[in-house]
């Protein structure tokens, strides 16, 4: 039966367990009680890193529930227990080792998964949550305007149809053609009667003359 202190150890690093979603496992050898604050507080709040005992450790993973940790456990390990951004996390590490080389990534679990080094090194490659949800807003925001286009496509087109349509009416010889058959008849009844005017005045014209030349010779 363990010790309560060891117990109390195990209970500790089983609770960090639960309460993060991933952990990265390192090899301190060589770091300084300096480098050592250093890569905490570049860490930051949301990342716990804890120096662990291997046995400790395992028996601690198996309480939480965690498996397949047993062959990253070797030599002096140190646990970065992620409660936050696994991606900033991961960047963190990868960052720091590459300017302290004695620290050295083991492997780690994510979501329940064991994985390797080289795997740990691929999740610090990738673009942190911030830039992927900007990236996201940015691509709703280009879907959002592209389907308003869409819906407002159906509209502009008909507005369109219908100036194109009113248009073609207007030039259409058909749409004044009656005004100016309802005009004809006035004109030519205002034709015929002047017609008939003249000829009212010839015939009395003729009758006049014919009369004189009849009063002439009897004068």
């Amino acid at each position: 039966m363990a010790k309560p202190s060891k117990a109390s150890t195990v209970a500790e690093i089983a609770g960090y367990f639960r309460d993060s979603h991933a952990a990265v496992l390192t090899e301190y050898r060589g770091l300084s009680v300096a480098q050592m604050k250093e890569l905490r507080r570049s860490l930051g709040a949301d990342v716990n890193y804890a120096v662990v005992k291997n046995t400790l450790t395992k028996i601690a993973a198996r309480d939480a529930g965690v498996e397949g940790l047993d062959s990253l456990l070797e030599g002096p390990s140190a646990i970065a227990f992620v409660s936050g951004d696994a991606v900033d996390a991961a960047k963190g590490i990868r960052d720091f080792a590459k300017d302290n080389p004695a620290l050295v990534i083991k492997g780690g679990i994510m979501d329940g998964a064991v994985l390797s080094a080289a795997e740990i090194t691929k999740i610090a490659n990738l673009e942190s949550r911030e830039v992927l949800l900007a990236k996201l807003a940015g691509a709703m925001k280009a879907k959002q305007s592209h389907a308003a286009a869409l819906f407002a496509a159906p509209l502009s087109k008909t507005a369109r149809t219908l100036a194109a349509l009113q248009a073609k009416l207007e030039s259409e010889p058909g749409a004044t053609a009656p005004a100016k058959v309802d005009e004809a008849p006035a004109a030519d009844a205002v034709e015929e009667a002047v017609v008939e005017e003249v000829v009212v005045e010839e015939v009395v014209v003729e009758e006049v003359v014919v009369v004189t030349e009849e009063e002439t010779p009897e004068g």
